[in-house]
């Protein structure tokens, strides 16, 4: 049974336009002859504004693919193609510089962007202001809690001015309280900034939560299995009952993709 749909505060209409396409990706690694094959014929485009999760099993090449469309990797067949230029990359640890303020880790990424000196504490300030970390520029890294930490490492890479958000399981390792909050100030940057977002994950009730689309991904090698459209209105909440209904559905579906590929 599918969710209520409800049209969204922030709607994008699917176009010719992409702020990423996935042109039959496919992705193996090892030596030839004894090549493993991660990813298989992924087609996938996001369109500029939308909110998009990866979803599936462990190892069914979620972050293969993001690292594909980072740049940090090439596909063996098929093409990526970001119009924008290089996308910002968010990991599951803040890696954030230990020996560096908030600011000035911040302030690393305006720097390499190229802004000037002169303007680069104002802007890094606006950008604490936008994830709420108002008064935080000056405190190190051991003075931060995990929250806080993923809203400056969110708050740096929304300093590299990309149009495409890459996000791989950024509140994993959080307690269900911060990770709860960090939806909902995620979902709001989302919408003020209007950046493209493609996010991974391998929690069904949180990819519901956040996404406007959510992509299921098989294992061995990954495929696309299946999308679902999420147009349940922001802002949402994890124990909705919309979110719960459809996360019920996903969640067979990706039981179904795991017994058939044999995983446990």
């Amino acid at each position: 049974m599918s969710a209520t749909l409800t049209k969204q505060p922030l709607t994008t209409e699917r176009s010719s336009s992409y702020a990423a396409r996935i042109d039959h990706v496919s992705k193996s690694f090892g030596r030839p002859g004894a090549q493993q094959q991660v990813l298989d014929d992924i087609a996938l485009d996001v369109a500029p504004g939308e909110f998009v999760c990866l979803l599936g099993a462990s190892g069914c090449g979620k972050s293969t693919l993001l690292n594909l469309v980072a740049g940090l990797d090439k596909p063996t067949a098929g093409s990526i193609d970001v119009p924008g230029g290089r996308p910002a990359l968010m990991f599951q640890e803040h890696a954030l510089f230990p020996w560096l303020t908030a600011g000035k880790n911040i302030e690393l990424a305006l720097r390499m962007r190229g802004v000037p000196r002169g303007s680069r504490r104002t802007e890094a300030e606006r950008l604490l202001g936008l994830v709420r970390l108002n008064g935080s520029y000056g405190k190190r890294v051991h003075e931060l809690s995990g929250g806080m930490r993923q809203r400056v490492a969110l708050a740096r890479a929304l300093a590299q001015d990309s149009k495409l958000l890459l996000m791989d399981e950024p509140f994993a390792a959080l307690d269900a309280i911060t990770r709860d909050v960090l939806h909902d100030e995620l979902t709001r940057i989302w919408a003020e900034t209007h950046v493209s977002v493609l996010f991974v994950t391998h929690n069904v009730r949180e990819a519901v939560r956040l996404a406007q689309r959510v992509v299921l991904l098989s294992s061995r090698p990954g495929r696309i299995a299946r999308e679902w459209d999420v147009e349940i209105p922001q802002p949402r909440r994890i124990e909705d009952a919309a979110v719960a209904d459809l996360s019920v559905e996903i969640t067979e579906q990706l039981r179904g993709e795991i017994r058939r590929h044999g995983q446990h």
